[in-house]
């Protein structure tokens, strides 16, 4: 995927709020520091498209971003599972996925993303589960991979597998460091995008 211009169109936590569904989506979900924004930054190729933050938890509303002048829309969701975040931001948390991820017509998956470092915890679990029952197409990503050496990747992606009852060959690895996987995902994003 050649990426020729991006550009935030805005920020919303309701479909009143949101821009028209003109163009396909591709959202991205995963816990508060698991390496979103920096996953989003190197798939664009911006240093600072999307805010990352050595403060997890900062992402509080559904962010959308043109890609290529009209050609799609990416969708920064909120991350979860942050102590820090006040309880009302938790709370009104739930219930904005859920209406993005059940009433986007123009979504057309969902990059879920983990931590090779962790060991998936429910609210993991929990997004796994929406996407599922809304039946949103799914490319999970396992991130930070740099942080282990190769013959260490093993046994967390089993553990990982295991967790989230998907295959461990269901998963791309990436890294925001190394730019490892950056070109697997696309694909995976643009086989999205057409079907």
């Amino acid at each position: 995927m050649k990426i020729s211009s991006a550009e935030f169109i805005k920020s919303a936590t309701n479909p009143g709020n949101y821009p028209p569904p003109e163009l396909a989506e591709i959202a991205f979900a995963g816990r508060s520091n698991v390496g979103k924004s920096s996953l989003i930054n190197v798939l664009v190729n911006r240093k600072s498209l999307v805010r990352t933050s050595s403060t997890p938890g900062r992402t509080q509303l559904l962010n959308f971003f043109n890609i290529n002048t009209g050609s799609f829309s990416l969708v920064d969701l909120p991350g979860y599972g942050f102590a820090k975040v006040p309880l009302s931001v938790k709370k009104a948390w739930g219930p904005m996925m859920r209406t993005y991820l059940e009433t986007r017509e123009s979504l057309k998956a969902v990059v879920f993303i983990l931590d090779i470092r962790r060991v998936p915890r429910e609210e993991d679990i929990q997004m796994l589960d929406w996407l599922e029952e809304f039946e949103v197409p799914t490319i999970p990503v396992i991130t930070k991979i740099d942080k282990l050496k190769r013959g260490q990747r093993d046994k967390p992606l089993k553990e990982i597998a295991a967790a989230t009852g998907l295959p461990k060959d269901a998963f791309s690895l990436f890294s925001a460091l190394t730019k490892e996987g950056k070109e697997e995902v696309w694909e995976r994003i643009e086989a999205a995008l057409e079907a």
